[in-house]
This record gives structure tokens, C-alpha cells and sequence, in this order.
């Protein structure tokens, strides 16, 4: 009841907040669970505040339990009818139905409730707050359970949920308040969380901070492969992003039809013609060049399966290289899922993976051969379940490129990024990640910590740089990101 009473408190907060001073009229729908403890709590305060409170119960009061009964006990105002609750009497709605926890899809009065909420802000642009998570919110998934309010604000307690971060969850919350309870944070040791918001916290003390006795090599080596001479410019934004991001050396392999058109675009990064195969084997052979990007641009079939294979090879090396694969790359293994796992399975060192939705689709469902366990094909889970059940069955990094991009690793441990702006969605903007992604990879960040890192540099660098944006920008706006994160003087 203390963390109940608490929780009240940070709602009653938020609305005080929200509601100028000539506007005190707050109706607070409470559900039959926990959340509607938190909101008669919530309306109990603000009625002690000075605030005209309303509440309206959904179901029958002598079924309410624990907490929750003991809440609605102590409540002394008016006890509205919800079946004839009428919104308009409101500055205020507080949505205290269902919680994070809710497992099925709203149906009944429930779904009108929430149906007539949204017709009533979006007609008086007055704001609903709403307790852990709008309802119908999945707090697992971010899914929508049939309906869900649009709220202005949500109050929500301890940690995050994953539906907070993720959509169309995201988009249905407005702002996110993170309320301390007193729930105290060693119980995280005993819940071991698998999923974390994806900020610097998450892989800071990874990140790669130059050295005063440094030097390009001790900074990894970069391999860019690019297509022929009408699709070069893919790899191109890959090599920029890798050196831009910290790569000590960037080469960029192309075909030698490419290489004068590469030729003319670069200057910091290095150009060596590859053909074949066996060109790339070669080249490989320079077991510094520790990270490799293949796919932007590179085009489809055979060859590129066959270039993927001489990537994964060990073929005597003595140390770890990491690939990132993309793109082209991913949709050349359509059909053949089980057959980049098993290449995967062989590789000198950590593989990841960038798929959009689409290609996502293409390399795990298109002939259905890769099970997720016991739940079968990945297609039918939702979108983080999915890039961990995947990343899990192939062997490599998964990062789902979306505006919540996820990051799963196959041990389990997944990350959403909430930080990308629309005008991300540009063209070329996932060969920039690539090359990012394969730049901290070569300064020996952990798989699960490079993509991470890279997909948040990604988000922040569209952020720093605005409207207007193209995937050419993404290179040239990350010093300003990375002045956040690398001190003055390193030594």
C-alpha cells in the first residue's frame, strides 16, 4: 500500500502540472486491478489538493482486492456511474484502467470507454494522463490490445517497459514520467532483466575512448566491399560512417570497373580492386583488417553468397574479425537461412546482422525454415520477441532498423532505441549504420555493446543535424555526438 500511496502521489503530480490554475476538474476512470488502486489514490490526493475529482469504477467494487480495495475504501468523493460518465464536465481524464500487465484485447465497455476518451481530447485538446501505460498498451510489446487512449502524459514507475519505448506504444503515451516509488533497485538482481532502454549507460563503459599513445592501427582496420561502377555509392556512405566513427583505417574493395569512380569520392579512405573470391581472400590475408562490411550496394546472388562465405572464413587467422552484414548480403541468403547459420556458426568472430522490416522478412520467412522453438515460425511474434528468437536461432547480432530499432544478441539480452527522429527514414541511412557498426566492432567493442552504440550514434546524429537530412550528412554530424562521449585530453 506504501508503493500504492506512492504511486498516487507521482499522478497527482503530473496532473497538477498539466491543468492550469483555472482548470480543476479531473475525472479519474479506475479499472478493477491495481492500476485503478493508483488512480483512486491519485484522485483521493488531488481532491486533498483543492481539485474537483470525479471517479468512475469499471466493475464491481465488493470484487476489488487487496491494495486496490483498500484505496477505493478510503476514497470519500463522488463515485460516478461509468456507464454515464460524461467527459465534457472534465479539463482532465486520468486513465487508471489497465496496466502494462493487461493479456488480452479491450473489448465491451472497456473499448468504448477509451473510444469515447479520444473523441473527447481530441475534440477539446484537453490532456489524459494515464497510470504505467495507456490502456491497451501491451506493456510487453508496445502492441495495441484492441484500442488505446492518446495521452498527453504517462506516469509510470521504477523501470521503463518495453512498451514504452516501442510502437505504436511510443507514439500513444506523450510524456513519459519515470516515478521513484521506493521499490529499491537491487530487486533488479533477483528480476535479471534481458531488455534495456539502449542510451550510453547501457554500453558506455565498452565505448572506445582514443588513447594518447594510440595510433591508426590500434584502432582497427575497416574493410568496405562495394558493387560495380553504377552502385558504389552505398559502400561509399559505409566506409565514411566507419571512419568517421573511429575506424583508424578504412579501405573500401571494389571492382576494378569501380575504382576510378571511387577514385574521385575519397580521399582519407583507401581503394584495392576485388574481383573475385579469391581477390578478397587475398586481401583478407592482411589479418588487420579486422572488420568487414558486405552488402550495401553489392548486389544480389551467387556472387555475393560466395564473397559472404570468404568473409566468414578462419582460413589460418590468429585473431578475431568481425562482419556486418547488410542489405544485399541478407537477401542473397533468401531461402538459405539455415545455410548463412551454418557459415556463421564458422566465423573467426562476432557477425551482425541489419535488416530492415523487409529484408528481416525475406532471410528468416521466406521458405519458413527457421523455427523459433516450441513458438514456431518467427513471422508470427511480435517485433522484439522476434529479433531475439532470431538472433538466437542464426548465431549473429541482430539489429531490426525501424524507428525502435532493436538489438538483440543471441544470449537473450535485447536493446530499443527511442531516439531516432523521423527524418532518419532517408535513403542510405542503413549503409551509414553499417559502416558505424563495423567501425566500433574494429576497436573491440563487444557485438551486443557495438550495435547498440552505433545504432544510438545513428539516432543522435539525425537528431543533431535536423530536417533536411540525407544519409551524407550522418558522417559529417557525428563529432558533435561524439564530444558527448569521448573527454578532452584522453590519455
Amino acid at each position: 500500500m506504501a508503493l500504492m500511496e506512492c504511486a498516487g502521489a507521482a499522478v497527482a503530480d503530473e496532473v497538477a502540472r498539466l491543468l492550469p490554475s483555472d482548470s480543476n476538474r479531473v475525472v479519474a476512470l479506475c479499472g478493477p486491478g491495481n492500476n485503478g488502486g493508483d488512480g483512486f489514490v491519485a484522485g483521493r490526493i488531488l481532491r486533498e489538493r483543492g481539485f474537483q475529482v470525479t471517479t468512475a469504477l469499471l466493475g464491481d467494487a465488493d470484487t476489488l482486492k487487496g491494495d486496490a480495495a483498500a484505496a477505493f475504501r478510503l476514497w470519500d468523493g463522488p463515485l460516478a456511474d461509468i456507464a454515464s460518465i460524461n467527459f465534457d464536465r472534465a479539463d482532465l481524464v486520468i486513465d487508471a484502467l489497465f496496466g502494462a500487465g493487461l493479456a488480452r484485447d479491450l473489448d465491451g465497455q472497456a473499448r468504448a470507454l477509451v473510444e469515447q476518451m479520444n473523441a473527447w481530447a481530441s475534440r477539446t485538446g484537453r490532456p489524459i494522463v494515464a497510470v504505467d501505460v495507456p490502456s491497451g498498451v501491451d506493456g510487453a510489446t508496445g502492441s495495441l490490445r484492441g484500442a488505446a487512449p492518446r495521452a498527453a502524459s504517462t506516469v509510470t514507475f521504477f523501470r521503463l517497459k518495453p512498451g514504452h519505448l516501442m510502437l505504436p506504444g511510443r507514439a500513444l503515451c506523450g510524456r513519459i514520467v519515470l516515478a521513484d516509488i521506493g521499490i529499491p533497485s537491487d530487486v533488479l538482481d533477483e528480476i535479471a532483466p534481458q531488455t534495456f532502454a539502449n542510451i550510453p549507460a547501457l554500453w558506455r563503459r565498452h565505448f572506445p575512448t582514443p588513447r594518447i599513445d594510440g595510433h591508426k592501427f590500434s584502432r582497427g582496420h575497416t574493410l568496405v566491399l562495394t558493387g560495380g561502377a553504377t552502385t558504389t555509392g552505398a559502400g561509399r556512405l559505409s566506409a565514411r560512417g566507419a571512419i568517421r566513427a573511429g575506424a583508424g583505417l578504412v579501405t573500401v574493395a571494389s571492382p576494378r570497373e569501380a575504382l576510378a569512380i571511387n577514385a574521385a569520392h575519397l580521399t582519407a579512405i583507401m581503394l584495392t580492386p576485388c574481383d573475385t573470391p579469391l581477390d578478397l581472400r587475398n586481401i583478407l590475408a592482411d589479418q588487420r583488417k579486422n572488420a568487414v562490411v558486405l552488402g550495401p550496394g553489392f548486389g544480389l546472388g551467387e556472387h555475393t553468397r560466395a564473397m559472404a562465405a570468404v568473409a566468414m572464413e578462419r582460413n589460418g587467422l590468429r585473431t578475431s574479425r568481425s562482419l556486418v552484414l547488410d542489405a544485399d548480403a541478407l537477401t542473397s541468403f533468401a531461402g538459405d537461412v539455415e545455410g548463412l547459420r551454418d557459415l556463421i556458426a564458422a566465423a573467426p568472430g562476432p557477425v551482425v546482422l541489419t535488416p530492415h522490416e523487409g529484408e528481416f522478412a525475406r532471410l528468416f520467412n521466406s521458405d519458413g525454415s527457421l523455427r523459433a522453438g516450441a513458438t514456431g515460425d518467427v513471422a508470427v511474434l511480435p517485433r522484439l520477441d522476434r529479433a531475439r528468437a532470431a538472433a538466437h536461432a542464426i548465431g549473429a547480432t541482430i539489429i531490426l532498423k525501424g524507428p525502435d530499432t532493436i538489438v538483440a544478441h543471441p544470449d537473450g539480452r535485447a536493446s530499443i532505441a527511442s531516439n531516432a527522429p523521423p527524418w532518419l527514414a532517408t535513403a542510405g541511412a542503413g549503409d551509414v549504420l553499417a559502416g558505424f557498426t563495423a567501425a566500433l566492432l574494429a576497436q573491440g567493442m563487444p557485438a551486443f555493446d557495438a550495435a547498440s552504440a552505433a545504432v544510438w550514434l545513428h539516432g543522435e546524429a539525425a537528431r543533431a543535424f535536423g530536417p533536411g537530412l540525407i544519409a551524407e550528412d550522418l558522417p559529417e554530424t557525428l563529432p558533435l555526438v561524439l564530444r558527448q562521449l569521448v573527454p578532452e585530453g584522453c590519455d
